[in-house]
C-alpha cells in the first residue's frame, strides 16, 4: 500500500483519555443505582409473594392526583412511577446520547456507526426470536414482541463495574452507547406501536412548551449554570407541562423526557469565540448546560426514580416453585428468555461482525470477539424498559403480563450470570495486560497509553 493511502481505523479502538475518565465516573454512579435497583426489585418480589401482598398491590393501584381542566392527571401510583419517574430516566438518556454524538468520541461517524448498527441488530434479532417462540401463544402473546428489545443501562453498567474493571474503555463506551440507543429504539417502538387513541391537538400543544424549553436552555444557559436553582424553578415546570400534554396525547409520556433532553445544549454557546470548534473534553469552559444538568439529575434518576419504578413494576406473584415452572412453559415467558439471553448475543455480536465485514476493518488488536459475545450477553439484562413494554403490551394483572415479568426477571439474572462467566476471565487477562503496559503519565496528566497506543492481547 502506498504511503498516501489511508486505512479505516480498527473497530472499537481505544478512545480518548477524557472519554475514559467520563465513562469511569458514569460507571461509579450507575453502579450505585444498579445496586439500589436490584434491592428494590428483590423487595418487590418478596412483598408480592408474602402475606403482605394484598397491601403491596393495593398501594400500587392507589390513585392520586386530579384532573386539571381537560388534562387527565388522576393516575395510580404504579402509573405515576412508569409514566412520570421514567421520564426523568429518559431525559438522562436523551442528554447522554446527544452528548455522545456532539462532543464525545462518537461524534466521529466512523466510531458511531458500529454501536448504532449493533444496537439496531440487538433490538431486531431478540424481537424476531420472541415472535418465533411466542407464535404458538396466538396474537395476544405476540403483542409483547418488543419486550426483549432493550438493555437496562443501570443493571448492565453495575454488572460491568463489578466484573469488568479492567476491560478496555472502548468496550465500556460501546456498551453505554448501545444501551442508550436501543432504549431509544424501544421508546420509538412504544410511540409507534403502543400508542392508542391519539389526540393530535395535545400532540401539537406539546410542541409549544418544548420550544420554550429549548430557547431558554440555549439562550439562558450561562444564567442557569450560574444559578443552580434556576433549572428547578424555571425549566422543570415547563418540562412538567410538556409531559402532561404528551401524557394526554396518547403517546407514552416518557418520550417527553427524551425530547426535552435533546433540546439542552451540550457545548457552551456563550464563549467569546462563539463556542469554538469541538472541544477538548477536559476544558470545562466548553461544557454546556447538559453537563450541569446531567451531574445534578443523574443521582436522582439512578437512586430514586428508577428504583421506585422497579419496586412498583417488578412485583409479581410467582406462586412458588410450581408457579415458576408453570410460567416458564408459557410462550410469552419463553419468548422473553430466548430473546434476551440468546437474541441479544446473536444481535449485538452478529451486528458487530456484519458491520466490520462490510467496512473491511478488523477489531482493535486489544479486543477479541469473545469480548463482544460477553457484551452481547450483558445486553440481555433488559430490565427497566422491558418491564415498561410488558405493562404496555398486556393488561395489568393478566396472565401474559405476569409471566412476561417473570421471564424478564429470570432472563436478566441469567444474562448477568452468563456475561460474568464470559467476561470475568477476560477481565483477568486485561488486568495482566494493564500491569505490563507502560502507564507513565506526562506533565499533561494524560497516561502514555492513551497517547502512544500499544497493542497487547
Amino acid at each position: 500500500m502506498s504511503p498516501d493511502q489511508t486505512t479505516a481505523p480498527d473497530a472499537l479502538s481505544r478512545g480518548s483519555w477524557p472519554e475514559w475518565r467520563r465513562i469511569q465516573d458514569l460507571l461509579r454512579t450507575e453502579s450505585v443505582g444498579g445496586i439500589l435497583l436490584l434491592a428494590a426489585t428483590l423487595l418487590a418480589v418478596v412483598l408480592a409473594n408474602s402475606p403482605w401482598s394484598e397491601a403491596y398491590f393495593a398501594v400500587r393501584d392507589t390513585h392520586f392526583g386530579s384532573d386539571i381542566g381537560p388534562l387527565h392527571l388522576d393516575l395510580s401510583i404504579g402509573h405515576w412511577a412508569a409514566d412520570g419517574l421514567l421520564a426523568v430516566f429518559f431525559f438522562m438518556a436523551g442528554l447522554e446520547l446527544k452528548r455522545e454524538f456532539v462532543a464525545g468520541d462518537l461524534r466521529d461517524p466512523r466510531r458511531a456507526l458500529l454501536p448504532v448498527v449493533a444496537a439496531f441488530c440487538g433490538a431486531a434479532v431478540p424481537a424476531a426470536f420472541y415472535l418465533l417462540v411466542a407464535a404458538r401463544g396466538g396474537a395476544e402473546a405476540m403483542r409483547g414482541w418488543a419486550i426483549p428489545s432493550a438493555t437496562d443501562i443501570a443493571f448492565a453498567l453495575a454488572v460491568l463495574a463489578v466484573i469488568g474493571s479492567h476491560l478496555p474503555s472502548a468496550l465500556r463506551t460501546f456498551l453505554l452507547t448501545l444501551a442508550i440507543v436501543d432504549d431509544l429504539i424501544a421508546i420509538v417502538v412504544i410511540a409507534v406501536f403502543y400508542t392508542s387513541d391519539l389526540q393530535p391537538l395535545y400532540l401539537l400543544l406539546f410542541l409549544l412548551p418544548v420550544a420554550v424549553y429549548a430557547v431558554l436552555a440555549r439562550r439562558g444557559q450561562r444564567w442557569f449554570r450560574q444559578h443552580a436553582w434556576g433549572a428547578w424553578v424555571i425549566l422543570l415546570p415547563i418540562g412538567v407541562v410538556a409531559w402532561a400534554l404528551l401524557l394526554n396525547s396518547g403517546v407514552h409520556a416518557t418520550i417527553a423526557g427524551v425530547v426535552l433532553g435533546f433540546t439542552v445544549p451540550v457545548l457552551a454557546t456563550d464563549r467569546a469565540d462563539g463556542g469554538g470548534p469541538l472541544p477538548a473534553d477536559h476544558d470545562p469552559s466548553y461544557h454546556g448546560l447538559a453537563h450541569q444538568l446531567e451531574h445534578r439529575i443523574r443521582p436522582l434518576s439512578a437512586a430514586v426514580c428508577v428504583p421506585i419504578f422497579a419496586f412498583f413494576s417488578a412485583g409479581v406473584a410467582i406462586g412458588g416453585w410450581s408457579g415458576l415452572v408453570s410460567a416458564l412453559q408459557e410462550p410469552v415467558a419463553l419468548g422473553v428468555l430466548v430473546g434476551l439471553v440468546l437474541g441479544k448475543i446473536v444481535g449485538i455480536a452478529g451486528g458487530t461482525f456484519l458491520i466490520t465485514r462490510i467496512r473491511g476493518v478488523d477489531l482493535d488488536p486489544d479486543i477479541a470477539w469473545i469480548d463482544l459475545i460477553g457484551l452481547g450477553a450483558l445486553g440481555g439484562i433488559g430490565f427497566t424498559v422491558s418491564l415498561l413494554v410488558a405493562e404496555l403490551s398486556f393488561p395489568s394483572g393478566s396472565t401474559n403480563g405476569d409471566v412476561a415479568k417473570i421471564g424478564i426477571l429470570l432472563a436478566s439474572v441469567g444474562a448477568a450470570l452468563l456475561a460474568s462467566a464470559i467476561l470475568s476471565p477476560r477481565n483477568a487477562h486485561y488486568r495482566a495486560v494493564a500491569a505490563a503496559e507502560r502507564v507513565d503519565t506526562d506533565a499533561d496528566g494524560v497516561p502514555d497509553l492513551f497517547q502512544d497506543h500499544t497493542s497487547s492481547r
